[in-house]
């Protein structure tokens, strides 16, 4: 019966990551980048499965005029495009539009480089699909900009979640989660800076299937626990934490450096991101935690009046159901490595 039970757990497990990436969520990125005087490289990158493509599109300003031929490719989650323009009086004070994205579910980061080092950042949403690009940007601009784009990662980085989930089901009492989440937020900022200014180069393709195993390790040992059986990641969760967080913080790096940090700010950028990615990730705790409040009186009092939530069914479903998804993942990226 049990292993019947993980068979359903794993399949439905993977039922759940197909639905994932059939609606995706992941922002798009528009880079604009100053080669010359007066010419720019454009790389318009937007999520895409398979050969379909999200139906967004970038609209520069008509100053801006196309000098080569775009070429696109289809990667495996991303359909990429790339061309030059030639814009004789710069994008500062010209509106930039992404066309299609109040349709969308989905956020476009842009990024402006010019020849003297100043860049612009914005976020671009469903809602605010277009923006006016400022001469150069204050740090007030730079922290409110990357606050926003740490957030949106914590919360689009379902792997992150999990794994932070993970944690929270496996530690028992709120001073251990406290250490805990500390740890491992302290662990993924030493990687995240260390990796962004360039102290760290890391592939990221095996960084991504690690971070794959670490969820599945702890799903594991939650699993353990529920059945008495202790071990190093019950007896000191932080340590275990801390060495996982070193890993999950060159992933957090991976997706700063697609967008790249201001020359004239980068202590802020950085800072500003790192904080936006642990509000996300405060945020995210107090509503599971908030969550098992409320299911665990009722499992308790009615459905096993004579088991304690720590060690009860809903945490050993998800337990599974984790390292379902976790292996899932696992497999496909390490199969990735190849193609």
């Amino acid at each position: 019966m049990i292993r019947l039970m993980r068979a359903v757990f794993l399949f439905m497990a993977a039922g759940i990551v197909g639905q994932a990436q059939a609606h995706d969520l992941r922002p798009a990125y528009l880079a604009i980048a100053e080669s010359a005087p007066e010419t720019y490289a454009v790389t318009w990158k937007a999520p895409a499965l398979g050969e379909r493509r999200l139906a967004i599109y970038p609209r520069l300003p008509k100053s801006a005029d196309e000098t080569t031929p775009r070429e696109g490719v289809f990667l495996s989650d991303a359909y990429v495009e790339r061309w030059t323009v030639h814009a004789p009086a710069g994008f500062a004070g010209e509106m930039i539009t992404i066309d299609g994205l109040p349709e969308s579910r989905t956020d476009v980061l842009v990024r402006i480089e010019r020849l003297n080092g100043d860049t612009s950042t914005a976020r671009l949403t469903p809602a605010s699909p277009s923006f006016e690009v400022p001469a150069s940007m204050g740090l007030r601009q730079v922290a409110a900009a990357y606050l926003g784009l740490g957030v949106e990662h914590i919360i689009f980085g379902v792997d992150h979640l999990i794994f932070v989930l993970a944690l929270i089901m496996l530690v028992r009492g709120w001073k251990h989660i406290c250490l805990t989440v500390t740890a491992f937020t302290v662990a993924h900022s030493f990687t995240l800076g260390a990796a962004t200014l360039g102290y760290l180069n890391v592939p990221g393709p095996p960084v991504e299937a690690a971070i794959a195993l670490s969820i599945a390790l702890v799903a594991v040992e939650i699993v353990n626990v529920n059945r008495g059986q202790e071990s190093l990641a019950a007896r000191i969760p932080w340590l275990i934490a801390f060495a996982f967080g070193l890993l999950h913080g060159l992933g957090f790096a991976g997706a700063l450096s697609e967008v790249g940090l201001p020359n004239h700010a980068i202590p802020v950028a950085l800072l500003f991101f790192n904080v936006g990615v642990e509000l996300g990730q405060l945020l995210f705790i107090a509503v599971v935690m908030a969550l098992f409040a409320i299911l665990r009186r009722p499992w308790v009092r009615v459905v096993r009046p004579d088991a304690s939530w720590a060690h009860s069914m809903p945490l050993v479903v998800g337990a599974y159901c984790i390292g379902g998804v976790a292996s899932f993942w696992l497999i496909e990226r390490v199969a990735g490595f190849w193609t």
